[in-house]
């Protein structure tokens, strides 16, 4: 099998310009053509790899002939590759490639919204993040659009997708819902309880996160990053210094790469608990809510106790960690483990065998390999429709590269699947992060960090509990942050949660989404 790199070289010959300002080397960079975008992507779709992002960049302040850039990333197993063209600010167009890749439907809608850049040949124009009431002309990602003066309101109403007929009729669910998820409009077309197709519309927890990276120092960048979304900000802030290291040539210490990866592990352990009780407590069966709310607050506890933080945020700084963890600490999270464990195996099993529990997750929501290849879904969603896609194993960093995960893939894609995955990583975890604690080298956690070169460029991917992150960083002519690209899991995971809810009851809805537990505000960049 072909190299992306050899695929792309070979088919646009002297037309593909590699970067050499890109970092790491590992994942190669290449201009091309605008006129050659569409054949480089048929390139990709034909090799088997898939479209991991789509984003737009402001390059105007950086020379003279720099308009847009319109970048790509693509992914097969562990090789990952950037395909970009530049397109003037008088002519703001490039080809769409959501006939290839179903993922570019929403990536290239947001471009569209927040830059002003055009897809030619998209089947659907209308705004994705930004809201109706924005002005059509407002683009925030540009140079030119300032941020500190309030935006003007206009009327608008979206488009929803209708579908009529007898018996057809519309639920509309949001964006305000009740207990604390984060808001988001879904709207329904169902007879009796069919459902017949559902459209999702976010944007509701927009911040501008992207934009405000560009107002900010690289320091404070990772501070931001650990916010973008708030349940994931180790693997955050993990996936910006990352890059943002790739850029320097800085290697951290041996030893913060350990801690690192002990805080990652103790993120999903919590978060994989906290989802497998609310499944449960959606379909009415509460008590293993409560007990497993109990565990992951011993977790989130233990955290706060050594680290500081109960979610560990600001614990991942560019150049290491800012925290480490003694002889004392090493003991407290084994014993814990060890209870838990052991409170864990008691609840599997009154999961496993309750009838009534089993009857709505299994055959429920079920998500198809084929479809969530064809839409480039990641992480534990991925893994349990048939797809074993895991950065940890196919792109590791130390200690991951000699402690390496046991990945679990099944293939039924449903909710009960997706708990099963679930239950799987945090049994995994818990070895992961004995043998962390047993062979944690000597050494400093934390060392000094120089900023990069001016326009030069950074990518990394991170496996979050989520899934796979990515972040490309790019500095502008003084060596400040020119853009900063965020890629959460949620941004292609969330097309899954539409295919799959099709042929079902709206009661199964709630726990069918709670199964995919997307992030709302790691979307709304």
């Amino acid at each position: 099998m072909e190299s992306l790199e050899k695929i792309i070289t070979g088919v646009l010959g002297p037309d593909a310009l590699k970067d050499v300002c890109h970092y790491p080397a590992t994942v190669p960079s290449f201009h091309i053509p605008r006129e050659r975008f569409l054949e480089a992507a048929k390139e990709m779709k034909k090799s088997g790899a898939r479209l991991v992002a789509e984003w737009a960049t402001d390059e105007t302040g950086m020379g003279p002939i720099r308009g847009f850039g319109i970048y790509t990333c693509y992914a097969l197993d562990s090789e990952y590759i950037i395909v970009s063209c530049r397109i003037p600010i008088d002519d703001p167009t490039f080809p769409s490639l959501t006939g290839i890749f179903a993922a570019a439907s929403r990536f290239e809608r947001q471009m569209r919204s927040l830059m002003g850049v055009i897809p030619a040949g998209h089947p659907d124009t209308r705004p994705w993040i930004k809201h109706e009431d924005w002005p059509e002309d407002a683009y925030p990602l540009r140079k030119g659009f300032d941020p500190s003066v309030p935006m003007q309101r206009v009327k608008g109403e979206y488009q929803w997708i209708r579908a009529e007929g007898e018996g057809v009729y519309e639920i509309a669910v949001g964006p305000v819902h009740a207990g604390i998820i984060e808001p988001g409009h879904f709207r329904f077309q169902a007879v009796g309880e069919d459902i017949l197709h559902l459209e999702e519309r976010l944007g509701y927890v927009h911040k501008g996160i992207e934009k405000r990276f560009e107002s900010l120092t690289w320091l404070d960048g990772a501070r931001l990053a650990g916010r973008v979304s708030g349940d994931t900000t180790v693997a955050h802030t993990l996936a910006y210094c990352m890059a943002l290291e790739a850029m320097s040539g800085f290697v951290p210490q041996e030893r913060a790469l350990w801690i690192r990866a002990l805080l990652l592990e103790m993120e999903r352990i919590a978060n994989h608990l906290g989802d497998i009780g609310a499944i449960c407590n959606d379909v009415a069966f509460s008590f293993l809510l409560y007990q497993f709310s109990i565990l992951r607050e011993t977790v989130l506890k233990t955290n706060d106790k050594l680290f500081g933080h109960r979610l560990m945020m600001d614990k991942i700084l560019p150049g290491g960690a800012a925290v480490d963890i003694t002889a004392e600490g090493k003991e407290e999270i084994l014993r814990e483990i060890d209870c838990i464990r052991k409170e864990l195996e008691r609840l599997v099993i009154i999961y496993d065998e309750n009838s009534s529990l089993e009857d709505r997750v299994r055959d429920a929501g079920i998500l198809l390999t084929d479809d969530a290849r064809e839409l480039g879904v990641v992480g534990f969603a991925a893994r349990a429709s048939g797809i074993g896609l895991d950065c940890r194993i196919q792109t590791p960093f130390p200690p991951y590269d000699r402690i390496i995960p046991r990945m679990t893939v099944l293939r039924s894609g449903d909710i009960h699947a997706r708990v099963w995955v679930r239950i799987e990583e945090i049994r995994e975890s818990f070895r992961i992060i004995g043998e962390i604690l047993e062979g944690i080298p000597e050494g400093i956690t934390n060392g000094r960090f120089d900023p990069p070169s001016k326009e030069c460029s950074g990518f990394a991917v991170v496996e979050g509990w989520r899934g796979e992150i990515v972040y490309w960083l790019q500095s502008g002519p003084k060596g400040e942050i020119n853009r900063c690209m965020v890629r959460d899991p949620s941004s292609v995971n969330w097309l899954a949660l539409e295919l799959a809810i099709h042929g079902n009851i709206v009661p199964d809805f709630p726990v069918c989404n709670k199964s995919f537990n997307q992030s709302y505000s790691g979307n709304d960049l």
